[in-house]
């Protein structure tokens, strides 16, 4: 089988009403992120940044996987697809992908504060003050909060460099270093970018834009890649 690589954004998981940072009336308007999505504001205010991941939490238990998603796990009846994806939330994993690596951490998951290696599930929507690890510390979002390094780009680039075809979703390549990734992409493996606005890049003959939002480009995406197995 061929190996297909995705590197998935916050396009393909709005589309399930997933509200994001960048999003008009989202998040960069509730809250700043620096009050909640940098170790400064858990340092400052731990209190406030567990409720924020806590609603986070409970507005995504209340939404489904959509076509998009179960489009890309689909593809793996016709080839080895690994899912690299910005977003924090599990809608691959639900929609049956089987292979996912998160970048930017994952939302059902909390960690130690003081040793990173402790990562534990966190069971329905809620992690408090007092919850601690094994160690005694109290747990945290099991995020890539913004200033910190992001310990899955080593393994992401090695599965890219491996690809037979990319596909970007979801995602327009404007949120680093998960979009460097694209450099890493053979020269004469195919890419394919789906995103209604396409970004100023070019990077070789093999790259083909669908200009579409997540779930009807992945519709698009499908139709071509299994005529081509």
């Amino acid at each position: 089988m061929k190996k297909l690589v995705v590197l998935s954004g916050a396009g393909i998981s709005a589309e399930s009403g997933i509200k994001t940072f960048r999003d008009s009336g989202g998040l960069w308007e509730e809250h700043r992120v620096e009050d909640v999505a940098t170790p400064a504001a858990w340092r400052r205010d731990p209190e406030l940044v567990l409720k924020f991941y806590n609603e986070r939490r409970k507005q995504a238990m209340d939404v489904e996987p959509n076509r998009a998603h179960r489009i890309l796990a689909e593809l793996e009846d016709y080839f080895d697809v690994t899912i690299i994806t910005q977003n924090i939330d599990h809608l691959h994993e639900r929609a049956g992908s089987r292979k996912v690596v998160h970048l930017h951490g994952e939302l059902f998951k909390s960690r130690s504060s003081c040793n990173p290696k402790l990562v534990y599930d966190i069971e329905g929507w809620e992690l408090k003050t007092g919850d601690f690890c094994a160690e005694g510390s109290q747990l945290r979002p099991h995020i890539v909060w913004f200033g910190e390094q992001v310990p899955m780009m080593t393994v992401a680039t090695q599965i890219t460099e491996e690809a037979d075809i990319f596909v970007v979703i979801g995602t327009s390549l404007a949120v680093y270093p998960a979009a460097g990734l694209v450099y890493y992409v053979d020269k004469d493996v195919p890419i394919y970018l789906i995103d209604p606005v396409q970004p100023d890049i070019n990077l070789s003959k093999n790259m083909t834009f669908i200009k579409e939002k997540a779930t009807v480009g992945a519709v698009k995406l499908f139709d071509k890649l299994v005529k081509e197995v």
